[in-house]
Parts: C-alpha cells; structure tokens; sequence
C-alpha cells in the first residue's frame, strides 16, 4: 500500500506501508518501533502553536507530541522507538526566515525531551526533498532535489 503524506498529517498505518512525501522548509519526523516492527511518520510546516486555538498537526510541537502519543497508543514502549528527522531547507530566494531550522531544532528537542533516540538526520541546506519511508523494512530514501514541481506534489503527473 502506498500513501502520500501531505503537511498538516500524521499516519500511522495497521498494515506495510509506503509513505512518502515532498519538503522544503517543512519536516517530517518518523518514528519506528523495533520490536513491533511498525512506523509512522508526520508533515509539519511550522515549529510551535503557542495558542490553544491552533494545536494543529501543521506545528511540530504538535505533530511530534501526537505521534509518539499514537505510537504508545498503539503499544510502542519509548525505548523500543527509533526516530528519524527530515526536511527544514533554507531557501533566501523563498523566504528572509529560516523556519526550516527552528521546525528541524523543535522536533529534536521534543524527542530528547521524551527520550527517544534520534537515529539519523538529513535536515537543512538549501534543497528540497523527496523522502520515502517503507514502514515494514524501515527503509527510508532521500531524493534531494534543487527545485519542487508541480508534479512532485501527489497525485503525480507531468515530467515527474
């Protein structure tokens, strides 16, 4: 099964699953369990909701929190999670503010915070990316690209 994430979600499937999506300044953090042998994965664009009104998944200290949370739920034990941070490019042509970094240093915090092991990064530069995340095999693949398409975006088409 495959499934697109788009930014504001979280996923976290009953079944293998293909997960894969497309960031810029934006980041993903996945989550695997090792002994489960079950991930998920979320799509924040933007490092904190200090407002009650905003607690939405579009924010890391949300979109974090909740997925550990689903994790548990689902009956993960936090030493048996493994987590993996994606995504917070820097573009000066975009944007004068790097959110990238700030969404990138709020999902590493909320994970040390909690004690969940940080496994690999590829975080920040100038590119966007293209990240795949196989949650049976825990296979993950980066695609950096200079510029994102239309047609990276799903449904796919076009010269993608």
């Amino acid at each position: 099964m495959d499934y697109f994430l788009r930014p504001g979600f979280i996923y976290l499937p009953e079944k293998p699953t293909v997960i894969s999506t497309v960031l810029g300044s934006s980041v993903s953090v996945s989550l695997y369990d090792k002994r489960l042998k079950t991930g998920g994965m979320n799509h924040f664009l933007f490092p904190r909701a200090d407002t009650g009104e905003k607690s939405t998944a579009l924010y890391g200290n949300i979109a974090v929190s909740v997925l550990i949370k689903m994790m548990m739920k689902n009956g993960s034990q936090r030493s048996h999670l493994e987590a993996q941070i994606f995504g917070g490019a820097f573009n000066t042509e975009a944007s004068t503010m790097d959110v990238g970094r700030d969404n990138f240093r709020t999902a590493r915090q909320i994970l040390d915070k909690k004690r969940i092991q940080i496994v690999s990064e590829d975080v920040g530069g100038s590119k966007g990316r293209k990240v795949v995340f196989n949650t049976n095999s825990y296979e993950i693949g980066i695609l950096k690209v200079d510029r994102l398409r239309d047609s990276d975006w799903y449904p796919y088409g076009g010269d993608r």
